[in-house]
């Protein structure tokens, strides 16, 4: 199956409650790749390349987020696929 690519901003209350590690977990089990940020607004940016159905279950769960989260929005962007990622990764500095 092809290859999707998308650019995803997550709001609500999902920083402090393990959305960026539990991303990981869920994204490595699933073989997609990427990476996952905070916001300096409060959201979490995730950018997630992979096997499209693999993808829509992933995006499904960043719908809910782990136990603690509560999201309230997610904006999905379509882009197109390129072949930069060997892994999916937290990334640590929170972007202006």
């Amino acid at each position: 199956m092809a290859e999707k690519r998308y650019h995803l901003i997550i709001s609500g209350r999902v920083q402090g409650v393990l959305f960026r590690y539990n991303s990981k977990l869920k994204a490595d089990r699933l073989g997609i790749y990427g990476w996952v940020q905070n916001m300096k607004d409060g959201s979490v940016e995730i950018v997630c390349q992979g096997e499209a159905g693999k993808l829509r279950e992933f995006i499904d769960w960043c719908g809910k987020g782990p136990f603690l989260a509560k999201v309230r929005g997610i904006k999905i962007t379509e882009e197109r696929v390129k072949k930069e990622f060997q892994s999916f990764s937290i990334r640590y500095a929170i972007v202006v």
